[in-house]
């Protein structure tokens, strides 16, 4: 599985963390993140996890800001991406079994490493339920 992975300057130490436990499970990961604490712009790292995602070159994408909010109205500017804000394992699993998530969305400052590295293995490992979910889905993106 293909895993694109973005970061401003409040998670350079989360992705560390998170690559380090996807690449141990055998993932392909795509890194587009800063690894320096110094202020950059969170656009110019969702983005990329983004058009990843939307054009099939990952099958999911990780995405880290100060409070998760920022980056994940970047991806969610994507057509075909579905980003979930998510600071419990709890959230994770419902934003993929219910909504079909392609971005898990991370907020740093709210989140421990540990916490964040058990929200993306949720996420990862949670299938998309269907059924009655799917109709809601469909109507999620603007025609």
């Amino acid at each position: 599985m293909k895993i694109s992975i973005g970061n401003d300057h409040a998670g350079p130490e989360y992705k560390k963390a998170i690559v380090k436990m996807l690449e141990a499970k055998g993932y392909e990961v795509t890194n587009y993140g800063t690894d320096s604490f110094d202020s950059v712009d969170y656009p110019d790292f969702g983005h990329p996890v983004a058009t990843d995602v939307e054009t099939g070159k990952a099958d999911f994408g990780i995405v880290i800001c100060g409070s998760g909010n920022g980056i994940a109205m970047t991806v969610n500017k994507h057509a075909g991406v579905r980003a979930g804000l998510c600071w419990t394992k709890e959230i994770a699993y419902l934003t993929r079994l219910h909504n079909d998530a392609n971005i898990v969305s991370i907020p740093a400052r709210y989140t421990s490493i540990e916490q964040a590295v058990e929200i993306v293995d949720t996420f990862l490992n949670t299938a998309f339920e269907g059924g009655r979910h799917q109709n809601r889905v469909n109507k999620i993106a603007c025609s």
